[in-house]
């Protein structure tokens, strides 16, 4: 605790900035409570932003990019037959033998969709018909080839706990456009990635840009609700009580992360109007619900009602929301898991899109389809078949971007002809978040937190925009 003479100098100092004249004194103490960590300030873009909103779909588990967005006929035509000793040679693996496993094609075909005949696995007939306004880029490659590593490194371009996830980073970059939500929100379709809440955590930005888990059915946010009997007029009248004693206990020991416990406070209390009315999905229309699919069973159902609800969000001001759906670690069965899989997700995406595009937001919104890393081309310690997976691979896999900037209707980079490593216009992890932020007017070589004594920032010392994605 700081003594009463450095507690009382601190005291003058602010009261002078404070009432300084010809307007000095407010920036000039925000600046100064800036520098010393206890305010965040909101900056504005750096250049004019493609997007104002973010909706990530992260597909947790390693989405299997040679069945789904990366066709590879010579994959097919070696079905059964070793993979050269040249591609594994020095590498790591979670769990696959090699003296066990065999190159497997795909059990799928693949068909070209929209006027830009993009190749996409008949499994995502969906998502295809949605192919002009995506960028498919087929050379991703990142560090980690274990689940919470690798889903670190992409939500928040480490692969080890501790730093601010992509979402936090956009917080505290451009603030909240919503007065009564969260500027992040984290949807989790019944249970959320290995990384837990280090995937939408603030690590050590304040807590205040952390996304804020929402469920889509029932109570919006845990005890977020007024206890019965509590009248409104006292429910403002304790929290006013709490918030002085907070901002008093703030002035003695001058901890930012007060100021945040006030902000959420506050938050709380106008979310429990605008929360309830948010998650009603029977405002939507019959047909808007039906072509979401928000009433169809199991998992099926909940990431459909996610869907909707991520729209329902970003039309209300919310800057990012991250949709988790969990269930694509397919080391055995893949065949019939991914056929499960693609039927949960393909139908809500495509009517999100649609959505989107339909009422003006899909310019304005960015979509992306996000997985921590590939499947190995090679079974995993199984013949090809029916019962085989594939292993986690982080040397070449897929993802994609529409909406917010994005030049759609184009195929970015290339894997080798077995789908091992990217090996044409690769992207990193990096240079993705460094283009996420970019797509939102920020420099990512700019947006920095000091933090013990350095400069932090999401891409770490690296990422480069990838120019061929924006219009």
């Amino acid at each position: 605790m700081l003594n009463a003479s450095v507690e009382s100098v601190l005291r003058t100092r602010r009261d002078f900035l404070t009432s300084a004249a010809s307007g000095l004194g407010l920036p000039a103490l925000v600046s100064l409570l800036q520098a010393e960590g206890v305010a965040a300030q909101d900056r504005v873009p750096e250049f004019a932003p493609r997007a104002k909103s973010c909706i990530f779909l992260f597909l947790a588990g390693g989405t299997s990019h040679m069945d789904l967005f990366d066709p590879k006929p010579e994959l097919n035509r070696r079905s059964g037959q070793p993979l050269p000793e040249s591609f594994t040679q020095g590498k790591r693996f979670s769990f696959l033998k090699l003296d066990q496993s065999s190159v497997m094609g795909t059990p799928f075909g693949f068909r070209r969709y929209g006027r830009c005949g993009m190749e996409l696995s008949e499994l995502l007939p969906g998502i295809g018909s949605c192919a002009d306004d995506i960028a498919l880029v087929r050379s991703m490659h990142t560090d980690a080839f274990d689940h919470a590593p690798a889903e670190l490194e992409l939500s928040t371009g480490v692969d080890s706990p501790g730093r601010p996830s992509a979402g936090a980073w956009l917080t505290y970059g451009l603030g909240s456009a919503s007065q009564n939500l969260p500027g992040y929100v984290a949807l989790l379709v019944r249970r959320g990635p290995t990384a837990r809440a280090l995937a939408w955590g603030s690590g050590f930005l304040p807590t205040r840009h952390a996304g804020v888990v929402f469920r889509s059915e029932g109570e919006a946010v845990v005890n977020l609700e007024t206890p019965d009997g509590l009248p409104a007029d006292l429910h403002r009248s304790q929290l006013d009580a709490v918030g002085a004693l907070n901002r008093l206990r703030s002035q003695r020991i001058r901890d930012p992360e007060i100021e945040s416990r006030i902000s959420a406070y506050e938050l709380a209390f106008r979310m429990q109007t605008a929360a309830p009315e948010l998650i009603d999905l029977k405002q939507e229309t019959a047909q808007t619900r039906l072509a979401y699919g928000v009433d169809r069973p199991d998992e099926g159902g909940a990431f459909s009602r996610s869907c909707l609800l991520a729209r329902r969000m970003v039309e209300r001001g919310v800057r990012f929301v991250s949709i988790f759906h969990r269930n694509w670690d397919h080391h055995q069965e893949l065949q019939q898991s991914l056929k499960d899989r693609c039927a949960d997700v393909d139908q809500p995406i495509a009517a999100l899109l649609r959505d989107l595009k339909q009422r003006g937001l899909l310019d304005s919104t960015l979509v992306v389809w996000g997985t921590e890393f590939g499947r190995t081309p090679l079974t995993e310690n199984a013949r090809p078949g029916p019962k085989a997976g594939r292993d986690h691979h982080p040397f070449g896999f897929s993802m994609w971007l529409a909406g917010g900037g994005v030049k759609g209707g184009q195929t970015l980079g290339a894997t080798d002809d077995f789908g091992w490593a990217a090996v044409q216009d690769k992207v990193h992890i990096h240079d993705f978040n460094a283009t996420l932020l970019h797509l939102f007017g920020l420099d990512h070589r700019h947006l920095t937190y000091r933090f013990e004594g350095r400069d932090y920032r999401l891409t770490d010392v690296h990422g480069n925009v990838v120019q061929q994605l924006l219009k």
